[in-house]
């Protein structure tokens, strides 16, 4: 695993000329943040020596880099999820690259299922945390003490000063967001009207297949992270409808500027 991520490391440093401390990973249907990267560098997945290969519509499967506004920034457009047979070493293998170049802040967006009763399709969710119901622990085997402790915190997964920040961006430009506890699932069923009760009861205000492993990885690396959620679909009682992975990308995409704004920002 060492050598892979090395590797790696090393095919991208040989294509890169600058050295990125800020990553971010764009979930379904939010890629369009890297239409306001400049100076870029467009790497498609596949190339990429060890890196699996996005299999989901809406994730077109790119490492970028170059500028926002002043920041040098990594972006991954469409990450790896563990319903698409990936195994979790496999889904946070990104994460571990990123280390290596040298991230030291991690952006993460998702589309989501809102169970909290008082938010509305196509709220943005800032993550205070998270509920892990991911059947695989990424951490899980060997531990490589160059990568990070054994039985690492988690008790500021997301960082309260880069959610006090993006308060404070959302409140000056007049955003309206949300917060709350994001769960993680497998997936690639939408929940049934029983699971998202059963969510909601379990202290969680939205529901998604993506994120958790990763902001395990990123804490396990020492990499401070920000998580921020479309809420796509609501699985709460009485406004349960049918949903498509369609609609969630059309969502995701009418509230994507202001995502972008947020996160824009944020990276400044």
């Amino acid at each position: 695993m060492l050598s892979k991520i090395q590797e790696t490391a090393d095919f991208l440093l040989s294509k890169i000329p600058t050295r990125p401390k800020t990553g971010i990973i764009l979930g379904t249907g939010l890629g369009n943040l890297v239409t306001q990267i400049t100076d870029k560098i467009e790497i498609p997945y596949e190339i990429i020596p060890n890196f699996p290969v996005s299999t989901v519509e809406g994730h077109s499967g790119k490492l970028i880099i170059g500028k926002l506004g002043n920041v040098d920034v990594l972006a991954m457009q469409g990450r790896f999820h563990y319903y698409e047979g990936y195994d979790m070493k496999a889904v946070t293998f990104p994460v571990r690259v990123m280390k290596a170049l040298g991230i030291e802040k991690l952006l993460v967006s998702n589309a989501s299922g809102g169970v909290n009763p008082d938010f509305e399709i196509g709220d943005l969710m800032i993550i205070t945390d998270h509920i892990n119901l991911f059947p695989e622990h990424p951490l899980r085997g060997k531990n490589f003490n160059e990568l990070g402790t054994r039985f690492p915190d988690m008790s500021e997964a997301y960082s309260k000063e880069l959610i006090a920040k993006a308060k404070q961006i959302a409140k000056e430009n007049n955003i309206k967001v949300v917060e709350g506890v994001y769960v993680g699932t497998t997936g690639p069923t939408f929940e049934t009207p029983a699971e998202y009760r059963y969510f909601r009861t379990i202290g969680a205000d939205a529901v998604g297949m993506s994120t958790v492993p990763e902001v395990i990885v990123a804490n396990h690396a020492g990499i401070k992270c920000f998580g921020i959620s479309i809420v796509t679909d609501l699985g709460v009682p009485g406004k349960i409808v049918e949903v498509t992975h369609e609609e969630v990308q059309q969502i995701g995409n009418s509230v994507q500027p202001l995502m972008t704004l947020i996160m824009k920002e944020l990276i400044q």
